[in-house]
């Protein structure tokens, strides 16, 4: 493994880092554990820059997001997140920047190409929370745990609940966010917010191990099938089955669905094209 700090502002911050890992998976770290690796306006637009970089580089097929120390991501910066209070505006312009470019950044994952994985070894809450909603998928620590605690300090955590509500029932996103109340990770894995509970410690590898598994299929596959599962899911049943009917014939004209159908017909390894 090569750990190599992202070029995202002109400092070349160490606040996130990319490691690449053998079979086409980049894993990216957030590197402000004193900070609980909360999601300050650089470290956001370091995960947008990356995110940017990956979704364009062919020699990533999947991605893995986790944190150095105790917690996953604590949220939004709150110290940054209040500091323009005494503006004329009282921060409104402020608070815009950082709501837009979090939102932007959450985004940027459910719009890659690459399936995205979350390693949860840590409590992850508000933001941290909507960035586990927002991968594709995500495995987590025994020890994990998830909130959306913005009630408590009498700010309701509206955008990370547009992830959150797109990942669990309704109820049970609403008592999440109505409550702040902190929910283990086997209870999240039970109403679908992770895939995975695995002993502490090993999330990290378990999640890498995941990516590899994906990234040895037909990335062109999968690049397809990413984009038609979040679009179908917006629409109603019938526009739903329409779509999804068109993107099914285009698929079979790609080549990967003619090699790996005749290859499961010859009984023999696709050789994949990725195209």
């Amino acid at each position: 493994m090569t750990a190599l700090p992202v070029i995202a502002t002109p400092t070349s911050s160490p606040i996130l880092l990319r490691e690449t890992i053998d079979g086409g998976v980049a894993v990216l770290t957030l590197n402000r554990p004193a900070a609980r690796n909360s999601l300050s306006l650089e470290l956001i637009a370091d995960l947008q820059a990356a995110l940017d970089l990956i979704a364009r580089d062919d020699g990533v097929r999947a991605v893995v997001i986790a944190a150095n120390g105790p917690a996953f991501c604590a949220g939004h910066d709150l110290k940054e997140l209040t500091a323009h209070r005494n503006d004329a505006d009282r921060g409104r312009a402020s608070f815009s920047r950082i709501m837009t470019a979090c939102s932007t950044m959450m985004q940027a994952i459910v719009l890659s190409p690459k399936p995205v994985v979350a390693a949860v070894q840590g409590i992850a809450t508000a933001a941290g929370c909507q960035l586990v909603a927002s991968c594709d998928l995500a495995v987590a620590s025994e020890q994990a745990g998830f909130a959306t605690p913005g009630v408590d300090i009498g700010l309701f955590c509206s955008t990370p609940m547009v992830a959150l509500s797109r990942n669990v029932p309704r109820k049970q996103a609403m008592h999440m966010l109505l409550t702040g109340e902190p929910v283990p990770a086997a209870e999240a894995h039970a109403i679908g917010l992770i895939n995975s509970v695995v002993p502490h410690g090993t999330e990290r590898d378990a999640a890498i191990a995941l990516a590899q598994k994906i990234a040895r299929k037909s990335s062109h596959t999968i690049k397809i099938g990413k984009e038609a599962f979040y679009k179908q899911a917006e629409l109603s049943l019938a526009d739903a089955y329409h779509y999804a009917a068109q993107v099914m014939t285009e698929n079979m004209m790609a080549q990967d669905a003619e090699e790996g159908i005749g290859a499961f017909l010859e009984k023999r390894e696709p050789e994949w094209k990725d195209k």
